[in-house]
Protein backbone atom coordinates (compact mmCIF):
# COMPACT_ATOMS: atom_id res chain seq x y z
CA UNK A 1 0.00 0.00 0.00
CA UNK A 2 0.75 3.91 -0.49
CA UNK A 3 3.64 4.88 2.68
CA UNK A 4 2.60 8.00 4.60
CA UNK A 5 5.37 9.78 2.87
CA UNK A 6 3.54 8.94 -0.70
CA UNK A 7 0.06 9.57 0.45
CA UNK A 8 0.94 13.25 1.20
CA UNK A 9 3.21 13.85 -1.81
CA UNK A 10 0.18 12.78 -4.10
CA UNK A 11 -0.52 16.49 -5.89
CA UNK A 12 -4.42 16.54 -5.50
CA UNK A 13 -4.25 20.14 -7.02
CA UNK A 14 -2.45 19.42 -10.06
CA UNK A 15 -5.83 16.93 -11.21
CA UNK A 16 -8.58 18.78 -9.51
CA UNK A 17 -8.90 16.12 -6.96
CA UNK A 18 -9.22 13.51 -9.37
CA UNK A 19 -6.33 11.52 -9.59
CA UNK A 20 -6.34 8.24 -12.69
CA UNK A 21 -5.80 4.77 -11.42
CA UNK A 22 -4.91 2.74 -13.53
CA UNK A 23 -6.01 -1.62 -12.47
CA UNK A 24 -3.32 -4.09 -13.66
CA UNK A 25 -3.42 -7.67 -12.75
CA UNK A 26 -0.76 -8.52 -9.91
CA UNK A 27 -0.06 -12.36 -11.54
CA UNK A 28 -0.77 -11.92 -15.38
CA UNK A 29 0.05 -8.38 -15.73
CA UNK A 30 -3.14 -7.37 -17.77
CA UNK A 31 -4.16 -4.03 -17.74
CA UNK A 32 -8.21 -4.41 -16.17
CA UNK A 33 -9.69 -0.60 -16.40
CA UNK A 34 -9.10 2.63 -15.42
CA UNK A 35 -11.13 4.96 -12.85
CA UNK A 36 -10.14 8.06 -10.99
CA UNK A 37 -9.70 8.72 -7.17
CA UNK A 38 -10.33 11.96 -4.98
CA UNK A 39 -9.18 11.70 -1.57
CA UNK A 40 -12.47 9.79 -0.25
CA UNK A 41 -11.93 6.66 -3.04
CA UNK A 42 -8.39 6.52 -2.28
CA UNK A 43 -9.13 6.26 1.44
CA UNK A 44 -11.69 3.70 1.34
CA UNK A 45 -9.51 1.90 -1.00
CA UNK A 46 -7.21 1.56 1.70
CA UNK A 47 -9.41 0.87 4.41
CA UNK A 48 -11.41 -1.97 2.79
CA UNK A 49 -9.00 -3.47 0.71
CA UNK A 50 -11.47 -3.66 -2.35
CA UNK A 51 -10.63 -0.71 -5.28
CA UNK A 52 -13.06 1.96 -5.14
CA UNK A 53 -13.52 5.18 -7.29
CA UNK A 54 -15.63 8.43 -7.63
CA UNK A 55 -17.97 7.76 -10.10
CA UNK A 56 -18.57 10.94 -12.50
CA UNK A 57 -21.57 9.99 -13.37
CA UNK A 58 -23.38 8.56 -10.13
CA UNK A 59 -21.88 11.30 -8.21
CA UNK A 60 -20.17 9.13 -5.55
CA UNK A 61 -18.06 6.67 -4.12
CA UNK A 62 -18.15 3.04 -6.13
CA UNK A 63 -16.96 0.05 -5.26
CA UNK A 64 -15.74 -2.12 -8.48
CA UNK A 65 -17.95 -5.36 -7.42
CA UNK A 66 -20.89 -4.01 -5.36
CA UNK A 67 -23.40 -4.84 -7.67
CA UNK A 68 -21.70 -7.43 -8.96
CA UNK A 69 -19.58 -8.98 -6.42
CA UNK A 70 -16.72 -9.07 -8.91
CA UNK A 71 -14.32 -7.00 -6.65
CA UNK A 72 -10.84 -6.17 -7.09
CA UNK A 73 -9.10 -6.77 -4.42
CA UNK A 74 -5.88 -4.86 -3.70
CA UNK A 75 -2.28 -6.15 -3.70
CA UNK A 76 -0.60 -2.75 -3.85
CA UNK A 77 -0.81 1.28 -4.52
CA UNK A 78 2.02 2.90 -6.08
CA UNK A 79 2.21 6.33 -7.38
CA UNK A 80 4.14 7.89 -10.42
CA UNK A 81 6.97 9.76 -10.78
CA UNK A 82 4.69 13.18 -10.97
CA UNK A 83 2.14 11.90 -7.97
CA UNK A 84 -0.95 12.44 -10.24
CA UNK A 85 -1.67 8.75 -11.36
CA UNK A 86 -1.74 5.56 -9.62
CA UNK A 87 -0.89 1.91 -10.29
CA UNK A 88 -2.90 -0.52 -8.72
CA UNK A 89 -1.73 -4.21 -8.19
CA UNK A 90 -5.11 -5.98 -7.97
CA UNK A 91 -6.20 -10.21 -7.25
CA UNK A 92 -9.48 -10.09 -9.20
CA UNK A 93 -12.48 -11.66 -8.57
CA UNK A 94 -14.29 -13.20 -11.87
CA UNK A 95 -14.34 -10.72 -14.64
CA UNK A 96 -13.74 -7.22 -14.23
CA UNK A 97 -15.52 -5.78 -17.39
CA UNK A 98 -18.98 -5.19 -17.03
CA UNK A 99 -19.51 -7.52 -20.22
CA UNK A 100 -17.71 -10.33 -18.96
CA UNK A 101 -14.44 -10.23 -20.09
CA UNK A 102 -10.95 -10.11 -17.89
CA UNK A 103 -11.09 -6.48 -18.61
CA UNK A 104 -12.47 -3.25 -20.49
CA UNK A 105 -9.55 -3.16 -22.86
CA UNK A 106 -8.94 -5.39 -25.42
CA UNK A 107 -6.09 -8.04 -24.32
CA UNK A 108 -2.53 -7.44 -25.55
CA UNK A 109 -0.57 -10.53 -26.23
CA UNK A 110 2.20 -11.23 -23.31
CA UNK A 111 4.44 -13.80 -22.24
CA UNK A 112 3.69 -13.95 -18.53
CA UNK A 113 -0.64 -13.60 -20.08
CA UNK A 114 0.37 -16.68 -21.40
CA UNK A 115 1.95 -18.17 -18.23
CA UNK A 116 -0.98 -16.76 -15.82
CA UNK A 117 -3.71 -18.57 -18.60
CA UNK A 118 -2.12 -22.09 -18.71
CA UNK A 119 -1.94 -22.21 -14.86
CA UNK A 120 -5.77 -21.40 -14.88
CA UNK A 121 -5.91 -24.36 -17.83
CA UNK A 122 -4.75 -26.85 -15.69
CA UNK A 123 -6.78 -25.89 -12.53
CA UNK A 124 -9.89 -26.95 -14.70
CA UNK A 125 -8.33 -29.98 -15.81
CA UNK A 126 -8.35 -30.99 -12.42
CA UNK A 127 -11.77 -32.12 -13.54
CA UNK A 128 -11.45 -33.87 -16.53
CA UNK A 129 -11.11 -37.36 -17.11
CA UNK A 130 -8.43 -39.00 -16.73
CA UNK A 131 -8.68 -41.60 -19.61
CA UNK A 132 -8.42 -38.11 -22.15
CA UNK A 133 -6.24 -35.99 -20.66
CA UNK A 134 -2.26 -36.07 -19.27
CA UNK A 135 -3.27 -33.19 -16.94
CA UNK A 136 -5.84 -35.29 -15.22
CA UNK A 137 -4.03 -38.34 -15.13
CA UNK A 138 -1.37 -36.62 -12.72
CA UNK A 139 -3.86 -35.02 -10.34
CA UNK A 140 -5.45 -38.60 -10.30
CA UNK A 141 -1.88 -40.15 -9.77
CA UNK A 142 -1.05 -38.17 -6.33
CA UNK A 143 1.18 -35.97 -5.01
CA UNK A 144 4.25 -38.15 -4.67
CA UNK A 145 3.82 -38.75 -8.65
CA UNK A 146 3.53 -35.31 -9.35
CA UNK A 147 6.55 -34.28 -7.86
CA UNK A 148 8.64 -36.76 -8.71
CA UNK A 149 7.89 -36.01 -12.15
CA UNK A 150 9.33 -32.57 -11.46
CA UNK A 151 12.18 -34.19 -9.59
CA UNK A 152 12.48 -36.10 -13.30
CA UNK A 153 12.26 -32.44 -15.00
CA UNK A 154 14.23 -30.64 -13.76
CA UNK A 155 17.29 -33.41 -13.86
CA UNK A 156 17.19 -33.55 -17.23
CA UNK A 157 16.87 -29.74 -17.60
CA UNK A 158 20.38 -29.93 -16.04
CA UNK A 159 21.82 -32.75 -17.92
CA UNK A 160 20.48 -30.57 -20.84
CA UNK A 161 22.66 -26.91 -20.00
CA UNK A 162 25.23 -29.49 -19.14
CA UNK A 163 25.55 -30.93 -22.52
CA UNK A 164 25.18 -27.51 -24.33
CA UNK A 165 22.02 -28.69 -25.73
CA UNK A 166 19.89 -25.96 -26.25
CA UNK A 167 16.99 -27.24 -28.47
CA UNK A 168 16.44 -30.31 -25.63
CA UNK A 169 17.55 -27.26 -22.74
CA UNK A 170 14.15 -25.49 -24.05
CA UNK A 171 12.02 -28.78 -24.40
CA UNK A 172 13.03 -30.65 -20.80
CA UNK A 173 12.73 -26.39 -19.47
CA UNK A 174 9.06 -26.58 -21.05
CA UNK A 175 7.97 -29.71 -19.37
CA UNK A 176 9.74 -28.88 -15.80
CA UNK A 177 7.34 -25.27 -16.10
CA UNK A 178 4.45 -27.41 -16.62
CA UNK A 179 4.73 -30.04 -14.35
CA UNK A 180 5.25 -27.44 -11.75
CA UNK A 181 2.46 -25.43 -12.27
CA UNK A 182 0.34 -29.06 -11.92
CA UNK A 183 2.50 -29.03 -8.61
CA UNK A 184 1.50 -25.67 -7.20
CA UNK A 185 -2.46 -26.55 -8.37
CA UNK A 186 -2.26 -29.82 -6.44
CA UNK A 187 -1.33 -27.72 -3.67
CA UNK A 188 -3.65 -25.36 -4.15
CA UNK A 189 -1.21 -22.66 -4.74
CA UNK A 190 -0.83 -20.16 -7.35
CA UNK A 191 1.88 -18.21 -9.07
CA UNK A 192 1.03 -14.87 -7.00
CA UNK A 193 2.67 -16.93 -4.16
CA UNK A 194 5.65 -17.89 -5.73
CA UNK A 195 6.05 -14.23 -7.19
CA UNK A 196 5.52 -12.57 -4.01
CA UNK A 197 7.96 -14.92 -2.79
CA UNK A 198 10.42 -14.08 -5.33
CA UNK A 199 9.79 -10.31 -5.00
CA UNK A 200 10.95 -10.54 -1.32
CA UNK A 201 14.17 -12.39 -2.49
CA UNK A 202 15.25 -9.66 -4.67
CA UNK A 203 14.28 -6.55 -2.96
Amino acid sequence: MLTEQQLAALDWDKTAGMIPAIVQHAVSGEVLMLGYMNQRALHQTRESGHVTFWSRTKQRLWTKGETSGNFLNVRSITPDCDNDTLLLLVDPVGPTCHRGTSSCFTPAASDWGFLYQLEQLLAERKQADPASSYTASLYASGTKRIAQKVGEEGVETALAATVRDRAELVNEASDLVYHLLVLLQDQELDLSAVISNLRSRHK
